[in-house]
């Protein structure tokens, strides 16, 4: 058995694991990379970038297909199935290279392609070797949720990590799941020419303001997709005479549905098994591996990041543990991990983005110290020009105008969270936002309008109106 000592050994090769490697290695520090399968993990090869590739796919249909809005006559798209899956696939190709053993060699890690087990508070085994570090990161990240459906072990299904690998579309996709991955891939595939019906036992992206997922779900609905909401699926069978091909699902109401395909999106679960963490003394449960405002473990030498966590399953959120990690572990600088101003979005169209507080949280916690801004995309004028007058920008400030929080419903929603991330990070109130000059036609300007609004009772008061008046007298 041979023997590796380093300072900083890295299990996972996921985006948290890559941030620290990649930012351990330029630093200096001897740094071992240990992961049993692909680079890159679930961020690359099944999740956010062949989903996001997807939906380009079916924007593009899409955009064909109401091209007529605007004049430009467009027969109905031809959808080739296999091209398409090519496309993802040569997404994911395109980006691999900066997740590659390769690159992270050139950067001086030993990369190491095997399980990680430890067998002792400072030990790891992989492929037969014994790696002692002065520190470890955990970065083992997560699998699909597959629920306790009774029959879902009697029927073929997709999650995120087999989605992507097909060849040809559902006829129809029934989705059980109605959260960022269940309504996006809902959208693609209807998109894309499939039916499509998504079971949702509570209500469409239930972690969201509800405010904000009305605009997505007009739009889902208005697109062709079947939405159930407020009822779970009792039971899955194969679809029998009368269903067609395909699986047959009973819900909890008593209503029966079939399709040609099964997509459980139902949530991620992190993967904490079979890493020998009682002999580290590391303590973990369903929900993740524990760990403190630092991302330290039980075991002090030990930090864990991402979803393995069990927090915000995020890829961004993983990279912001990673620099919070690598001060930590390599400078033994005490910083924290900030959520308040971790942002989240998911990519229908329109988007839904959100940062900080939404107004129920912030009611909850405010007792009252709550105001609540809105713009909708209707008054704008970039929107309005490209057709796309859903949505709505939504503020929760202090009656200070200390902003909470910020959500966005429409289009590039994702990319015009951006200004507010930062507010919210760095304390910022509406004036700092209202007075911001923005190019003219642009969606930013519904935020910055909406800041504006928080004046405008004041502004355009009688107050404002008499000192007008009073001053005119002078000339």
């Amino acid at each position: 058995m041979s023997a590796i000592r380093c300072d900083l050994c890295v299990i996972g090769a996921g985006a948290g694991g890559l941030s620290v490697a990649a930012a351990a290695a330029r630093l200096g520090a001897d740094t071992v990379l240990v992961e049993r399968g692909a680079m890159g993990g679930d961020c690359l090869n099944t999740g956010c970038v062949p989903s996001k590739a997807l939906l380009a796919a079916a924007a593009a249909a899409r955009a064909v297909r109401t091209a007529g809005r605007f004049g430009i006559g467009a027969p109905e798209p031809a959808i080739d199935a296999a091209a398409v899956y090519a496309y993802v696939q040569a997404a994911i190709a395109a980006i691999a290279p900066h997740d590659s053993r390769e690159r992270f060699e050139g950067l001086g890690v030993r990369v190491i392609a095997a399980h990680a087990r430890f067998t002792g508070p400072d030990t790891v085994m992989a492929e037969g070797a014994a790696i002692r570090a002065r520190r470890f990161v955990l970065a083992t990240g997560s699998r699909p949720l597959v629920p306790p459906v009774p029959g879902l072990d009697t029927v073929a299904y997709l999650t995120n990590e087999t989605l992507f690998a097909g060849s040809t579309l559902p006829g129809h996709l029934l989705v059980l799941g109605g959260g960022p991955v269940g309504v996006e891939m809902a959208q693609a595939h209807r998109r894309l020419g499939a039916r499509v019906t998504l079971v949702e036992r509570a209500t469409l992206l239930p972690r969201d303001d509800p405010e904000l997922v009305a605009v997505v779900r007009s739009t889902l609905e208005a697109e062709g997709v079947t939405l159930i909401e407020g009822t779970g699926v009792a039971r899955v069978a194969p679809a029998g005479d009368g269903d067609g091909d395909g699986v047959a699902a009973e819900l909890a109401d008593g209503r029966r549905i079939s399709g040609s395909h099964l997509l459980v999106a139902a949530g991620r679960r992190p993967v904490v098994e079979d890493l020998g963490l009682e002999a580290a003394g590391i303590a973990a449960g369903p929900a993740g591996i524990t760990v403190d405002a630092r991302l330290r473990t039980t075991n002090r030498r030990v930090y864990a990041v991402g979803d393995c966590t069990g927090g915000p399953a995020f890829t961004h959120a993983a990279g912001h543990q990673a620099g919070i990690v690598v001060r930590n572990a390599l400078f033994r600088w005490p910083g924290r991990a900030d959520r308040i101003a971790l942002p989240r979005a998911t990519f229908t169209d329109p988007e839904l983005a959100q940062v900080g507080l939404t107004e129920a949280q912030a009611r909850a916690a405010r007792d009252g110290d709550v105001t609540v801004l809105r713009q909708p995309f209707a008054g704008n004028d970039r929107a309005r020009t490209e057709g796309a007058p859903e949505g709505l920008v939504k503020l929760v400030v202090r009656r200070n105008g200390r902003i909470l929080g910020a959500g966005i419903a429409g289009r590039h929603a994702g990319e015009q969270i951006a200004p507010w991330c930062l507010a919210i990070a760095r304390g910022l109130r509406v004036h700092d936002l209202a007075g911001v000059v923005l190019p003219y036609p642009t969606l930013a300007e519904a935020g910055k309008r909406a800041a504006g609004a928080f004046f405008e009772p004041v502004l355009f008061g009688p107050r404002t109106r008499w000192l007008v008046r009073f001053l005119a007298r002078f000339g």
